[in-house]
């Protein structure tokens, strides 16, 4: 199997600004972190799910809601409705088959200012990009290091 772990460095700092900047915008790096485990489940990313497991669990994440969040759904008491409405639309934009559901869309902007929703597609929209630059290059979880 070829892989290739270049990365152009340039590229990685664009990738890693836009994280940081999108993360300070939010303004809730615990949501933050379910956000991009989120999407790097569903985009079957071990070394992103390695990483942001790590960092939540460091910031006190529960264990009961990290292991729980591939079914946040079924789970109405353990995720707020901001940290629900957040998760639907990284589903939806994650998943993107033709467009954000307005439904989706109209649910996140009732809990986020309209700032917060613009820093929340942008962690959502990164750390898909992220996903797909490790899936695509192979790189394996376990080289994340704080």
């Amino acid at each position: 199997m070829s892989r290739t772990q270049l990365l152009d460095r340039e590229a990685a700092q664009a990738m890693s600004a836009l994280s940081g900047a999108a993360k300070k915008g939010l303004g809730d790096p615990a949501l933050a972190e379910l956000v991009m485990i989120r999407a790097s489940q569903l985009n079957h990313c071990a070394f992103c799910l390695d990483m942001h497991l790590r960092l939540a669990r460091k910031q006190g994440e529960s264990e009961d809601r990290v292991q729980l969040l591939g079914a946040w759904e079924e789970t109405e008491d353990l995720y707020s409705e901001r940290e629900r409405a957040a998760l639907a639309l990284t589903e939806a934009v994650t998943v993107l088959t033709g467009g954000v559901p307005d439904d989706v869309y109209e649910r996140a902007a009732q809990h986020f200012t309209e700032a917060e929703l613009a820093h929340l597609i942008g962690l959502i929209t990164v750390i898909n990009g992220w996903n797909r630059l490790m899936v695509s290059r192979r790189v394996p979880p376990g080289g994340y290091l704080p």
